[in-house]
């Protein structure tokens, strides 16, 4: 029976057939078939796990990008704002440079003018600041007044007029208290006089060294089309801003001027505080007028005892303000920086969290940054000038 076996017979004596060539072929490219299958799902499952590696790689590095973000903050705010100032006046530093006005000469004088401003903004706003300062236990018990008998309809807040009531306060209480308000504001008092001192540096020095840091950067790439691309995205971003702002504070500043009238038609106290907040709080979208309407609408409530009267002045600002978004804002400006208003709101929310009230005012300058870089990076459609070179 061995013997049988090995002579390829069955053990009856009937021969064991051979496989012909093609069950053999059939065979091998079976074979062959599940190893190729075999093989694609390998480099599929590869494929995928490269995928997973790439993205958790790019979000360790966006993870720690935004921690070093938020922990250098007290340097990258004056020095970020500080670049978009100094390239907001990048069309008036050429044209100075073009009268022939040094370099130097020009970084100084346009620091200079923008330390007068802000040194006349804050000149201005501390009469009225100081007025409202000294009407502000009036004004606390005012508001007291006018709102309880709002708050008393909330049963559940538990809420009487003696909330708003101190008791008598000791000698003793008071020296702790005005040592704990003078140990806050000596902690933030420090950094704000840092940050300062950074931002005019860094726009002076941005200011100054200007053109060779646009050559710096030029060069930094190796072929002639990367350049002029480079050269068309910086001069487009320096324009889009200049152009933005500058007619953006001419328009702003007709609302803060309606404001004032506003004010002072409503009878309001301080109707210039109210102008110039109205301007300032204009260059934050969606958050700004909404803060405006919320403060007018309280402060109206807080002023006359007639609730329409004392809302007239919120519901007013909040149309004019409307009107000039909507009809003024585009006609003179035109569709071409037109930004998605939704992800401008993402950018105002995530600067905010990210650096406070500097992030809010910061969030629009910079996405049209943004915008304006992913606009000539894909120009295909558009028609390119001709640069020289």
């Amino acid at each position: 029976m061995e013997s049988d076996k090995i002579a390829g017979k069955r053990p009856g004596g009937a021969a064991v057939p051979e496989p012909d060539g093609s069950a053999r072929r059939a065979s091998s490219e079976e074979y062959r078939n599940d190893a190729d299958a075999s093989e694609m799902v390998d480099y599929a499952t590869r494929d995928k796990l490269d995928v997973a590696t790439s993205w958790a790689t790019i979000g360790i590095f966006l993870t720690l990008a935004l921690m070093g973000v938020s922990a250098m903050s007290m340097i990258l705010i004056p020095v970020t704002l500080a670049v978009v100032v100094g390239m907001i006046l990048g069309l008036a530093a050429e044209k100075l440079s073009k009268l022939g006005v040094p370099r130097v000469l020009n970084a100084v004088l346009l620091s200079s003018a923008v330390a007068l401003t802000i040194f006349l903004v804050i000149n201005a706003l501390a009469g009225p600041l100081a007025k409202l300062a000294q009407e502000a236990p009036d004004f606390f018990q005012r508001t007291s007044d006018r709102l309880m008998p709002y708050l008393d309809r909330f049963k559940w807040l538990h809420i009487s007029p003696e909330t708003f009531q101190g008791s008598p306060m000791s000698i003793s209480t008071l020296l702790e208290n005005s040592g704990n308000v003078l140990h806050v504001v000596s902690n933030n008092l420090t950094p704000a006089i840092v940050q300062i001192l950074i931002f005019f540096a860094a726009l002076l020095l941005f200011l100054a060294g200007r053109v060779s840091l646009r050559k710096t950067i030029i060069m930094a790439f190796s072929n002639r089309t990367s350049r002029l691309t480079a050269i068309r995205i910086i001069n487009a971003v320096e324009r889009v801003l200049g152009v933005y702002f500058a007619t953006a504070s001419l328009i702003y500043a007709g609302i803060g001027v309606a404001m004032t009238v506003i004010a002072y038609v409503g009878g309001l106290s301080v109707p210039v505080l109210w102008g110039v907040f109205a301007f300032l709080s204009s260059f934050i979208p969606f958050l700004g007028v909404t803060t405006m309407t919320i403060a007018l609408a309280i402060a109206g409530i807080v002023t006359h005892s007639d609730l329409v009267f004392g809302l007239a002045p919120a519901v007013v600002f909040f149309a004019v303000h409307l009107a000039v978004e909507n009809l003024v804002f585009p006609a003179i400006m035109g569709r071409q920086w037109e930004l998605n208003p939704f992800v401008v709101f993402l950018a105002i929310i995530f600067w905010t969290w990210m650096w406070g009230a500097v992030g809010a005012m910061l969030a629009l300058p910079l996405s049209l940054i943004v915008m304006t870089v992913i606009d000539e990076l894909f120009i295909e459609e558009k028609a390119q000038p001709q640069l020289p070179g």
